[in-house]
């Protein structure tokens, strides 16, 4: 399914991503995090997660499983974006596990567009709610779900070893009937 939006005269789209679209996933989240991250964690705590989050061999299991569908949004035939969704049919919800944009596009209303779609999908599978996790010191993320709906459902600080954690707020948005 290709999603298209004409966005200030430029084609936006997004497509679920293939097997082949793995190192592409990788790719654009080493280069979101190295700008986005600094001040919210550490560099070491940003090398770490990056390591095990985008294994290509787990972002490959993960596509191959079924269990999470990545979505890469291109502007212009060039990837700036990806999300993943993670549909858990025994809380009635969809998990956004993973939302990242270009930080040089912020501001423009593509977050807005992934989450539109996020949402979208969730209401094609009958599901409730949206779920996801954000870093409590990620304010531009925070001050992003609140205008889109969200509201903090909760917090939840993991242990993800190395001495690191991920100290986060769980935020939910209700889809209604």
């Amino acid at each position: 399914m290709h999603h298209s939006n004409e966005c200030a005269e430029q084609l936006v789209e997004m497509h679920k991503a293939a097997r082949e679209d793995v190192p592409l996933i990788r790719e654009l989240a080493e280069r979101i995090w190295r700008v986005h991250y600094p001040g919210i964690i550490g560099q070491a705590q940003i090398e770490y997660m990056l390591s095990r989050m985008y294994a290509l061999d787990r972002l490959r299991e993960e596509i191959d499983g079924g269990q999470v569908e990545y979505l890469v949004m291109e502007i212009d035939a060039e990837a700036v974006g990806f999300m993943a969704l993670r549909d858990d049919p025994e809380s009635d919800s969809l998990r956004l596990d993973k939302l990242y944009l270009d930080p040089k596009l912020h501001g423009r209303g593509l977050g807005a567009l992934m989450l539109a779609e996020c949402e979208r999908r969730a209401r094609e599978r009958a599901r409730h709610r949206i779920v996801l996790h954000v870093n409590r010191q990620n304010q531009r993320a925070l001050r992003a779900y609140r205008r889109a709906g969200f509201s903090v459902a909760g917090e939840s600080v993991t242990d993800i070893g190395q001495g690191f954690v991920m100290d986060d707020y769980r935020m939910e948005k209700p889809l209604g009937g």
